[in-house]
């Protein structure tokens, strides 16, 4: 289980590589502090898919990706060098910052607009940096994606600001641009929901 609190970025080491049984690995290198935390059998949310460490060490973790998983999310398409976002599993008496988050993916949606909000700033208090993302909505989500409830993109917890029958929008804080991947995203990029 996990918060959809982003703890790092990470980044994918070298080309994921196919396995025997079908399938491939992908190798993440990470902080030192999230290592410290993983051992074979772990969980970590990587850009918000629940994935099992299967080799590691302090810097890197090894990851085996079932078929599923490469139909189902955004990971088959990583390549080295890709940032990733990273949240280590809940850990019993850890606060409940975001909300909860299975890391089970349901699908891969489309950045259809970014907008930059900083020169609507109101007259007093800081505003500088924010931002709005539109996404395709799906078929398949349209009953669990409504306009005030949670969502998590590449494992980040947000709040729907926006929603229509074909697209959904989320208002995105400096600290969120800053920390995690979604500061990168232009249109026609894909994340998993």
């Amino acid at each position: 289980m996990f918060t959809g609190l982003v703890v790092a970025r990470g980044r994918v080491s070298r080309d994921p590589w196919p396995l025997s049984q079908g399938g491939c690995r992908i190798e993440i290198s990470h902080p030192a502090a999230i290592g410290s935390q993983l051992e074979v059998g772990a969980s970590l949310a990587v850009s918000g898919v629940c994935l099992t460490v299967v080799r590691g060490d302090e810097v890197h973790s090894s990851f085996d990706l079932a078929p599923e998983t490469l139909a189902r999310t955004t990971l088959g398409a990583l390549r080295q060098g890709d940032e990733v976002n990273l949240e280590p599993a809940l850990r019993t008496g850890q606060a409940l910052g975001g909300h909860w988050v299975q890391g089970h993916v349901d699908g891969v949606v489309e950045v259809l607009d970014v907008r930059d909000r900083s020169d609507e700033a109101p007259a007093a208090g800081p505003w500088f940096g924010h931002r709005e993302l539109r996404f395709s909505l799906p078929s398949w989500a349209r009953t669990g994606v409504v306009e005030k409830g949670s969502v998590t993109l590449d494992g980040v917890s947000l709040t729907v600001s926006a929603c229509r029958p074909d697209w959904f929008e989320v208002a995105l804080i400096p600290h969120t641009l800053e920390a995690t991947t979604l500061g990168a995203r232009r249109p026609g990029d894909h994340l998993n929901l």
